[in-house]
């Protein structure tokens, strides 16, 4: 659900939406990493000026934990 929600989200910031993917990984018990996959002229929007864009995110998919009681972890990387 949250890993829906980012890619659909990402896809109405970034300029090539068609080429984000999403991978999540669990790291522990109720704790899971979601890499956002995107071009590389993508990831300063993602991130923002300062780190605003990215800790906005966060801090929606850390409301996502009052639902489910699971731990979220985001990371955005270029696409090679």
């Amino acid at each position: 659900m949250v890993e829906k929600f980012l890619k659909e989200y990402t896809k109405l910031i970034a300029d090539y939406p068609n080429r984000i993917l999403t991978e999540k990984v669990e790291l522990g018990e109720n704790f899971f990493e979601i890499i956002l996959y995107v071009d590389k002229t993508d990831t300063g929007k993602l991130i923002g000026k300062n780190g605003k864009m990215i800790n906005a995110i966060k801090t929606v998919v850390s409301a996502f934990k009052s639902k489910d009681a699971t731990n979220y972890r985001v990371t955005v990387k270029a696409l090679e």
